[in-house]
Formats: structure tokens, C-alpha cells, sequence
């Protein structure tokens, strides 16, 4: 076997690892919401990931180089950690707090979407006739989802959960495209990003009056979501996109995601999946499947 072929089936358990983790964590809001705030969860899951990745920058020994870089950076974390975790955790946990687990992971899915179109005024790209089909497609799989499939009488299950859900992916996307521009070791930059974030969000809590004593339960859920939402499928994926020699077939695994998720809501959150969430998931996925479609073009 050569070693391509090696690192091609690495990539993929590394990919696959990833997507196990990304498919559990809206069940993990879900039972987190239940014993905090979405402050509080996002405290105690920042705190979580920070010492998670405090811990594998010591074990790869880049701590040292990290801290020294942060001299010269900290303007640029300051402004990552105040969208990536700060702003788009806040406001998704509180979209998960007001909406089902189903409707709020399918709707965050729409963020690469997202991107595709903040990337028109912010990178000056042009927007071409198969994106617009997809951005069609993918929000009337939205709407469907918003109006629980009444889609002709407008009637929004819960408008506001859906508004910040979607405000969620606008944040998530400008920290993907502003990203671009930041150089260095990407586990060291999400290091510094928490390392600013974690007292802004302390300072959030004490002036919201949220510093009070938690239940442990509300405190094992932010754990698990710290260490597997906000660190190691981070890892994971990165591992996966570095190995592999074939980028498409990586990123084709993120379509299992949804998937797989809403078996696990159905079977440990006992949320009865709607048709209109299944038919709204189809919309979008089909969308994003229309936008890869574009970028495979492209090359």
C-alpha cells in the first residue's frame, strides 16, 4: 500500500472523527440549555477548550512560540476572539434555547452558503448563475423549516430563534473570510482567540449577573462541548484537510453530518422529527451540493 493511499484513509477517519463529533454536539446544547444560560455555556465550554488546547500546544511544544507571537497579534485575536467564540456561540446557544435541536442545526448549516455570499462585497467576487440557483434553493429550505412547512401562510414557528440561528452563520462566515488574512499555526491563533474571548465572556457574565453556581450536569455538557465542539473536531478536520489528496472528497463528508444528527436528537432529546425538517434539510442540502458542484468547476 502506498503512502498516499495511507494518507488518503487517514484523512478520511480523521474527516469521519470530525463529523461524529459535529453530529453529537446539538444534542449537547440541547441538554446544556437545560441547566445554564447560553452565557454560561459558552463560559464554562470556552474555559474547557482553552485548556484543551492549552494542553496540545504544551504536548507539540508550541506554547512558548505562541505566546511570543501574541505580541505581535493581539489586536487581530482580540478581533477573532470577539467573533469566534464570543459573539456567534452566544447568539447560537441562544438560538438552540429558543428552537428545537433539529431546526437549529439544519439552519446553521447554511453558513458556507453564507460565506459564498458575504464573499461578494467583502472579496469583491461576482455572484454567478449556479450560486443564485443554490442560495435559492437552499433558503426556501430554509423558509420551510422556519414556517414548520407553512410556507404559504407565513406562519414562523419561532421567528426570533430563526433570525439569531441565521445571524449565527452571517458571524461564523466573516470569521472564515477575515481568517484568510491571518498567518501562522491555526490551533496556536484559536488558542489566542480563546485567550481573549474567555475574559470578555466573564466580563458578559458578571455585568449580566450569570457568575452564580451551576449545576454539575449544566457544567459535564460544556465540558464535552469545549473539548469536542471547540477543539478536537477542529483538530480532526484539520488533520483530515492535511492529509488528504483529494479536498472534495473531504469536505463531501460534511453532508452526514445533519444526517446522523437527527438520529441522535431523535433518539436521545425524544424530539419527534418533522416532515417539514426533513424536507427543509433536503432544500439545503441540495443547495450546498449545487454550490460544490460551482467550486469543482472552477478548478
Amino acid at each position: 500500500m502506498t503512502t498516499q493511499v495511507k494518507n488518503q484513509g487517514r484523512a478520511y477517519a480523521f474527516g469521519l472523527a470530525a463529523v461524529l463529533c459535529w453530529s453529537t454536539v446539538a444534542t449537547a446544547f440541547k441538554l446544556s440549555l437545560e441547566y445554564l444560560s447560553p452565557a454560561q455555556l459558552l463560559l464554562y465550554a470556552s474555559l474547557s477548550s482553552w485548556i484543551f488546547l492549552l494542553l496540545v500546544l504544551l504536548w507539540k511544544k508550541r506554547l512558548k512560540s505562541t505566546l511570543q507571537g501574541a505580541r505581535h497579534t493581539y489586536k487581530q485575536s482580540l478581533l477573532f476572539g470577539a467573533l469566534n467564540p464570543l459573539l456567534y456561540y452566544l447568539i447560537l446557544f441562544q438560538a438552540y434555547d429558543l428552537l428545537p435541536a433539529q431546526e437549529a442545526q439544519i439552519l446553521n448549516y447554511t453558513w458556507a452558503l453564507t460565506m459564498t455570499l458575504l464573499a461578494i462585497p467583502m472579496l469583491g467576487h461576482k455572484l454567478k448563475p449556479m450560486e443564485a440557483v443554490a442560495a435559492l434553493v437552499c433558503y426556501s429550505g430554509v423558509l420551510v423549516i422556519a414556517t414548520r412547512g407553512d410556507v404559504f401562510g407565513l406562519n414562523f414557528g419561532n421567528l426570533k430563534g430563526v433570525i439569531l440561528a441565521l445571524v449565527s452563520t452571517v458571524i461564523w462566515a466573516l470569521y472564515w473570510i477575515l481568517n484568510t488574512r491571518q498567518t501562522g499555526d491555526a490551533i496556536s491563533n484559536l488558542f489566542l482567540n480563546f485567550s481573549f474571548a474567555l475574559p470578555l465572556t466573564l466580563l458578559y457574565c458578571a455585568m449580566t449577573g450569570q457568575l452564580t453556581a451551576v449545576p454539575w450536569q449544566g457544567v459535564a455538557g460544556a465540558v464535552y462541548v469545549g473539548v469536542f465542539e471547540m477543539g478536537l473536531s477542529f483538530i480532526f478536520w484539520l488533520t483530515a484537510m492535511r492529509l488528504t489528496n483529494s479536498t472534495a472528497s473531504i469536505a463531501n463528508l460534511i453532508f452526514i453530518s445533519p444526517l446522523l444528527s437527527l438520529v441522535i436528537i431523535s433518539v436521545m432529546l425524544q424530539e419527534p422529527i418533522l416532515s417539514s425538517t426533513l424536507w427543509g434539510l433536503g432544500l439545503i442540502l441540495s443547495g450546498l451540493a449545487l454550490q460544490q458542484m460551482k467550486l469543482r468547476s472552477r478548478r
